[in-house]
């Protein structure tokens, strides 16, 4: 919500974006959701905890299902208490972007199910399920947005989108399940390993969605999009930053069993902190002209 309100600020205080509100909470929620399913990846001594994606998986579902409220009223040209259901439905059934948020509402609804279920039979259940509807429903979005219109651009918006949930979900996943000296001694080295060719990812990607979107350099400046985004690229270099440092620091010595697991959740909540703000900024931005 600070990345929002910064991205508000940013773009000149002109209306606040409700619902790029709603949307960092699906975004936050969804990462969570994909980095808690594929956490056995890179420590097949973890198994999933359901009980976690189920909650997660059902906030991921209201905050996608405000989403729509919010893109219906703007659309319509109403504020959101004032929206009708008749013209929601019109939304839903005849536009786009309201077809792709009942998908959107499927996938997150079958991940929330699905996990109920698995947490009464979790040895019957496969993170592979949540990792393919979790994938869909984060990239469904993006690569129907603006970036469809040029070549090779839905590729490029699912490969931002699924980089950055990804390098956010795991973190926070191992903020939320390691609890051991051991568990991070084993797990963080593999996420920092994979952590590196994500950041690359998630830089190329989106420098190359925002030139294509400002059409130029001077717009960087002089509007509130070009603003947002280089705000958002000062905090990757923050972020690619603390990376290296942690990779000289922290990773090495977790590695070899010499930092307390509260010195490493204090840790990754740090960066985890730094990753949340920018993905404030980047709801605002998903929003904005």
């Amino acid at each position: 919500m600070a990345g929002v309100a910064l991205a508000w600020a940013l773009r000149g205080f002109d209306g606040f974006p409700v619902v790029a509100c709603a949307r960092v909470v699906a975004d936050g929620a969804g990462a969570t959701v994909l980095g808690l399913a594929a956490l056995p990846r890179l420590n097949d001594r973890l198994r999933v905890t359901w009980r976690p994606v189920a909650v997660l998986a059902g906030v991921w579902f209201s905050a996608e299902f405000a989403v729509l409220v919010g893109e219906a009223a703007e659309i319509v040209g109403v504020p959101v208490r004032a929206l009708g259901a008749s013209d929601f439905g019109t939304f839903l059934g005849r536009l786009s972007a309201g077809q792709i948020g009942i998908a959107i509402l499927f996938c997150t609804g079958a991940i929330a199910c699905y996990a109920a279920v698995a947490y009464r039979r979790p040895d019957a259940a496969s993170p592979d399920l949540v990792l393919v509807f979790a994938a869909v429903a984060l990239a469904l979005r993006p690569i129907t947005g603006h970036m469809s219109q040029q070549m090779f651009g839905s590729v490029l918006a699912a490969v931002h989108a699924l980089a950055a949930a990804g390098w956010l979900g795991l973190l926070l996943a191992m903020a939320l399940v390691l609890r051991t000296r051991g568990e991070w001694a084993a797990t963080l080295p593999r996420y920092s390993a994979l952590a590196a060719p994500l950041v690359l990812a998630v830089a190329a990607t989106g420098l190359i969605d925002g030139l294509v979107r400002l059409g130029g350099i001077e717009p960087l400046w002089s509007s509130g999009y070009g603003r947002i985004l280089l705000a958002k690229f000062v905090l990757l270099c923050v972020l690619a930053g603390l990376g290296w440092w942690w990779r000289r620091t922290w990773v090495t010595r977790a590695a070899d069993h010499r930092v307390t697991a509260q010195v490493s959740l204090r840790n990754a909540a740090v960066e985890v902190v730094v990753m949340a703000l920018a993905f404030g900024l980047a709801a605002v931005l998903a929003v904005t002209a």
